[in-house]
């Protein structure tokens, strides 16, 4: 009985040994967890963060082709506005020239016509005076002619 006392005892031993050795083992295994979950963790973080990054610089990569793609558009619109604003300016342009062609032809004929009316003004102002001069001549000679009858007339009477 004492012998099997002691089996019986140190059966309990060796399975309290047994669950001891589990239970540590159990806990090695626990912290071997916990250590692959916070490396795991940490990894999977530094993941997140390195494709949060890749993500922002090929979020700023896509709108950087996209201004420039819009730039380009701008650009080639601004570009016709501005031939098309140019060939409208010339055909403006050339409509103003020739509007003042046609009104310094017109001024340069005024001017002739100004020009053959005052040469004819002066020409009439030109006779009108030599007929006033020829009739203030004869109106002088009959003046005499009276004047001289007159004297005549009075001498007779003296």
């Amino acid at each position: 009985p004492p012998a099997m006392a002691r089996s019986q005892l140190s059966a309990p031993t060796s399975a309290e040994a047994e669950l001891l050795l589990l239970q540590r083992q159990a806990l090695v295994e626990e912290e071997q967890a916990k250590i692959k979950r916070a490396l795991l963790t940490r990894f999977m973080q530094e993941k997140l963060s390195r494709e949060e990054q890749s993500s922002l610089w090929g979020l700023h990569k896509v709108r950087t082709l996209w201004r420039s793609a819009q730039r380009k558009a701008k650009d080639k619109e601004l570009r016709q506005d501005i031939e098309i604003l140019s060939q409208t300016f010339s055909r403006v342009m050339d409509c103003k020239d020739g509007t003042i062609e046609a009104l310094v032809t017109e001024l340069k004929q005024a001017e002739e016509q100004q020009n053959r009316a005052l040469s004819s003004h002066l020409d009439l102002t030109d006779q009108l005076l030599n007929l006033q001069r020829r009739r203030l001549e004869y109106l002088e000679q009959g003046f005499s002619a009276q004047v001289g009858a007159l004297k005549a007339e009075f001498e007779a009477e003296r």
